[in-house]
């Protein structure tokens, strides 16, 4: 594996998730895959559980590992070319990311989307420069569209906790203060459609996601019907897609917070959010506090896949690998 953005690059799912089961059952199996190896993590947003289950992850693989925060430890980076450098920001993103890849050997980013220009936004500009001027492997660690270490844990959560194999799965839209982007849902409707799943996308109208990342889910307007016989429900926020909202929030309406009575509907499905999470808008205390809630579990899988996505990138860097023979 050259590189991680989608679920197209991980290749045979099943397999991956076996993978992913192997090493959670001793994920120090693998300590000296990494060794004289080092990890850079770049992070242009915050982060608690991609930073620390990744940095986890690489220590896990007897890895080095930079930590990044270029907002705060870093240069003001200009990305446009052709631009007259004389404002705030003194290096240009040309220069610095061949020299941070001069200092690593794998390099994972973490870049939200800026909501100024959907064209711009669903190029994945920042993450693709990486790829094209690093000559590294590199690994999103949540960009503009899509947060593939978050759904792979998602996947791997689900298959451990699920009690048919095609379960029904409700990805649920929320309320939230802010505007939020469309990467994890969009996300993770990828990968339960590369899963198999029985999706079921339920939002109000004006949320609609891009449906290149729809896919064969289908789209419920009504919320209560599409928690029918669910066996897990993924609530999470995202802003709107469509023009000419795109980036912006539309509704905040609290009948969309996931509760006891609309969780009742299910097949005592088990809740599930990426976190962080606003409680008593996303969700009710007393749905993420009771015994159906896996976002801790769901949280600690985090870890497995960001080690999983390591392995298969530190194959790629092996003498044995196939692409380097």
């Amino acid at each position: 594996m050259k590189h991680f953005t989608t679920v197209k690059d991980i290749g045979d799912i099943q397999q991956a998730v076996h993978q992913a089961l192997a090493v959670k059952r001793d994920r120090f199996a693998y300590s000296d895959k990494g060794r004289n190896k080092t990890l850079l993590m770049v992070f242009f947003n915050s982060s608690l559980r991609t930073r620390l289950s990744t940095q986890k992850a690489a220590l896990n693989l007897g890895m080095n590992v930079i930590v990044l925060d270029v907002n705060q430890g870093a240069w003001k980076l200009e990305t446009e070319r052709g631009i007259v450098m004389d404002g705030d920001k003194p290096e240009h993103i040309l220069e610095a990311i061949p020299v941070m890849a001069s200092y690593c050997d794998i390099i994972g980013i973490r870049s939200f989307a800026r909501f100024e220009s959907k064209a711009d936004d669903y190029s994945e500009r920042t993450l693709n420069q990486f790829i094209q001027l690093s000559g590294r492997p590199v690994f999103s660690m949540e960009a503009a569209t899509r947060h593939p270490l978050q759904s792979f844990a998602d996947l791997i959560t689900i298959e451990e906790y699920k009690k048919t194999v095609r379960p029904k799965v409700v990805l649920t839209w929320a309320p939230h203060p802010n505007a939020l982007p469309q990467a994890v849902p969009n996300s993770f409707a990828e990968w339960m459609n590369a899963a198999g799943y029985e999706l079921v996308i339920t939002h109000p109208e004006g949320y609609e996601l891009d449906p290149a990342f729809v896919g064969s889910a289908t789209v419920e307007y009504d919320q209560r019907k599409a928690f029918d016989g669910a066996d897990f429900v993924y609530a999470k926020n995202w802003s709107a897609y469509a023009d000419p909202n795109y980036g912006k929030v539309i509704s905040k309406d609290r009948s969309w917070t996931v509760d006891t009575a609309k969780m009742a509907l299910t097949n005592n499905a088990f809740f599930m959010h990426c976190l962080p999470v606003r409680r008593n808008m996303i969700v009710t205390d007393d749905v993420i506090e009771s015994p159906q809630s896996i976002v801790i579990p769901e949280a600690a899988n985090r870890e497995i896949s960001a080690q999983v996505v390591l392995m298969r990138l530190l194959d790629e860097l092996s003498p044995n690998s196939p692409a380097n023979r």
